[in-house]
């Protein structure tokens, strides 16, 4: 089995917290709830892999970007990634409109 945990840089803590984690529970869970399948037609069913994931940290996500990207007049600078869903590139600004 395969374990990843996304960690993200929190400077106001200085560490890295985790924010999601994702495992491959190889047939484990399958054996349990005898969930099986067949790659083909006549094949012998064979019991499945399945994932196992924690919903995302949403409010840690947020302040590892609030820290990592807030400029000195107090703005926000979008990371570029995520401009095409915010819809703009610095959310706030020395005037605080």
């Amino acid at each position: 089995a395969k374990k990843y945990d996304l960690e993200v840089w929190l400077p106001g803590q200085n560490k890295y917290r985790e924010v999601v984690s994702c495992s491959n529970c190889t047939d484990y869970q399958a054996r349990r709830l005898n969930i099986k399948c067949r790659k083909h037609p006549g094949e012998k069913p064979r019991f499945v892999h399945t994932l196992n994931s924690t919903a995302a940290a949403i409010g840690r996500m947020l302040i590892a970007i609030f820290e990592n990207y807030q400029r000195e007049d107090g703005s926000i600078k979008v990371p570029e990634a995520l401009v095409p869903y915010v819809g703009k590139k610095l959310i706030g600004s020395p005037n605080g409109v």
